[in-house]
């Protein structure tokens, strides 16, 4: 009785098909983190490692303890929501040392929520900037109070 032969083409595929699947089990073994499936998808040191990071945002709290004036101005317009440091930036130093003054941010802060883009809610209101009256929302807008003229 003949032996079986494979053909060529098919031994070749085989190889390949072996080599891929061995790379990937090399692989994996090498790259995937071994807390990874500890709760589910999810890499069981990740929570250890969030956890473990200094905080850089103060809160509106903070914020409130030196500049209540400004933040019961801000409590009766539509920015009552929205905490300081989502236009101001993350200013914890600056809460706990009021030596350290808060870096000023570059750029229109307001068009980071307000250019006009599909994907934001309707009721957010929205510009087109090269349809927009002037240079910069603050000639004609309060920051604290966007719906005031200064």
């Amino acid at each position: 009785m003949r032996r079986f032969r494979l053909p060529p083409q098919i031994f070749r595929l085989v190889l390949l098909t072996l080599g891929i699947v061995g790379t990937y089990l090399i692989g994996r073994t090498l790259l995937v983190p071994e807390s990874f499936g500890e709760y589910g998808w999810y890499r069981g040191a990740a929570l250890e490692e969030i956890a473990s990071r200094t905080p850089v945002f103060a809160g509106k709290k903070a914020c409130d303890e030196c500049h209540a004036d400004i933040q019961q101005k801000l409590d009766h317009f539509e920015h009552k929501t929205l905490s300081c440091e989502a236009c101001h930036g993350a200013n914890r130093d600056h809460a706990l040392n009021h030596d350290v003054v808060p870096a000023k941010v570059a750029g229109s802060l307001c068009l980071r929520c307000h250019e006009a883009n599909p994907s934001r809610p309707a009721w957010l209101k929205q510009i087109v900037v090269k349809d927009h009256y002037g240079d910069k929302c603050t000639d004609c807008h309060l920051p604290h109070q966007p719906s005031q003229s200064p």
